[in-house]
Formats: structure tokens, sequence, C-alpha cells
């Protein structure tokens, strides 16, 4: 695989990641709030939900790129797998630090951490991509149980929320789809 085949590939993904998260904020009120929609888009306003709009579209371009580039050496799905988790653990320790320090919470502020956190888990990715660590077969397989296991959480605990903090919707005070 060529490096301009490779890198094409990434940015292709950075901006449908972005796009795709963006668009999953409102996906479920659109909807009319359907069941369905909401294991793929966020039902409310909570940390969680805003996890959720890196999860979804990051799993579902590393599948695609994953069959893409299969036949490469690339450690796509270990790469994708670390990736996400620096990309989660970005959004509530970005999102309660600042909300720490100023005391309210801004809508502006929220978008450009959702960003920040996509930046970083390509940043992330690419990183061990392009240095070919994480590279063998069992890299691969955790790389793909972790993406898998993350999706079927989201899934879960978007129709049976723990009563965690992250899980609270600060505008309604619930958990769970609105």
């Amino acid at each position: 695989m060529t490096d301009r085949k490779w890198r094409t590939w990434e940015i292709i993904g950075l901006l449908f990641t972005i796009a795709a998260g963006n668009l999953l904020h409102f996906v479920y009120d659109w909807s009319g709030k359907n069941e369905i929609v909401a294991a793929f888009a966020a039902t409310n306003e909570s940390t969680w939900e805003h996890m959720k709009l890196l999860a979804v579209p990051w799993i579902v371009w590393s599948l695609i790129e994953w069959l893409a580039l299969r036949k490469s050496k690339s450690p796509v799905l270990a790469a994708r797998g670390v990736g996400l988790l620096v990309g989660l653990a970005a959004i509530p320790a970005l999102f309660y630090t600042y909300q720490g320090i100023v005391g309210k919470n801004s809508d502006l502020v929220n978008v450009i951490i959702f960003q920040v956190a996509v930046l970083l888990a390509f940043w992330v990715s690419w990183r061990i991509q392009n240095k070919l660590k994480l590279s063998g077969k069992l890299w691969q397989w955790l790389g793909g149980l972790f993406l898998l296991a993350v999706w079927v959480l989201f899934v879960i605990w978007t129709y049976n929320p723990p009563q965690l903090a992250v899980f609270v919707d600060p505008l309604t005070q619930q958990i769970g789809p609105s």
C-alpha cells in the first residue's frame, strides 16, 4: 500500500467522523425519537451520548478502512482501537475540566471538545499505523474485539444506562433517552 493511499483513507475517515458525529447529534430528534435510531445517535445531552458521537462513526469507518486495507500490513484495527480509547477519554476529561473551571456549559466549547477529541484520536491512530506498531495478528484481533465491545456497551447503555453522572442529561437531569 502506498503512503498516499493510506493518507487518503485517513483524511476521508477524519472528515467522515467529524461530519457524521456532528450530524448524529440531531438524528434522534429528527427521527421522531425512534428507538432503533437511538442505538446510533445521541439521545440526550449527557457526556456519554456525546461520546457516542465519536464512537459510532469511528467504529463504522474503522470497519470500512479495515476492509479496504486488509491486504496491507497496516495495523488498522489495533490502531483504531487505541485511537478510539484516547478520543473517548478526552471527551469527559476536557468537558469536566473546562466546566469545573468556568462553572457553566457552552455549546460552542462542547463542539470544539468533540473536534479536538476526534483529531486526537486520529493522531494516535495515525502514529500507530504509520510506525506499524501493534501490527501482529493478536493485536488486530484485540483491536477488533475492543471496537466491538465499545459498540455493544454504547448500545446497551443507551437503553439501560447505569446510575452514573456521565449518563445524566444536564438539561433535564434525567438518565436515558429523552
